[in-house]
Order: structure tokens, then sequence, then C-alpha cells
């Protein structure tokens, strides 16, 4: 039996991109905004899902201190009405079907 010859393996070199590693900055502290104000109602709907669901950090970029802070200012926000529990408009789930269908999800 002859051996085999083992040869090094190559690990492609990632280039930036979307998988690059590299989070985006936080919003808050990119512009050192301290506390997540429940009244700017323009920039918690940037947080806000088209269907009224609180999107998390992964897809937002916040850090944690202040991804916290926009769930407590977006759920005190709905308490008051200022945001919506839910989407506007009719419900077309129906249209779609009810499994396998996710609207929310980003990819």
């Amino acid at each position: 039996m002859a051996k085999q010859r083992r040869r090094p393996v190559r690990r492609r070199e990632r280039k930036g991109g979307p998988s690059s590693g590299r989070r985006k900055p936080c919003p808050y502290c990119r512009d050192k905004i301290d506390q997540v104000d429940y009244k700017d109602i323009s920039t918690l709907r940037r947080f806000v899902s088209e269907r009224g669901k609180i999107r998390s950090r992964r897809i937002t970029g916040a850090c944690r201190r202040h991804q916290s802070q926009v769930a407590r200012a977006v759920k005190r926000a709905r308490e008051l009405a200022l945001l919506s529990y839910v989407a506007e408009g009719g419900s077309d789930y129906r249209e779609r079907g009810s499994r396998g269908y996710d609207r929310d999800r980003e990819r």
C-alpha cells in the first residue's frame, strides 16, 4: 500500500461583505445618546418591524444596554398609544397560508 500525501488545507480569506464579522455600530452610542426616549417615535419605528415586533440586536446593531432601553421604550410607547401593537391594515395571513411563512424574517 502506498501512503497518501496529505495536502495542507487552504482556508478562504473573508473579504468584507455582509458576513465579514464586523458589527454595525450602535446608533445610540454612535450619536452619543445616553437614554432612549419613548416619545421619539420616528427613531423607535426603526427598531420595530412592519408587523409590530421588536427587532433583535443582530438586525438593528444596537448594543445590549440600548437594546433593552429600546424594548422598554417601545413597550411604554405602545401603552401610551404612540405606537401600535400590531401592523396597520387587515390581516392577510389566510392569503399566504398560516404555516411556513414568516413576514418578519429578514435574510
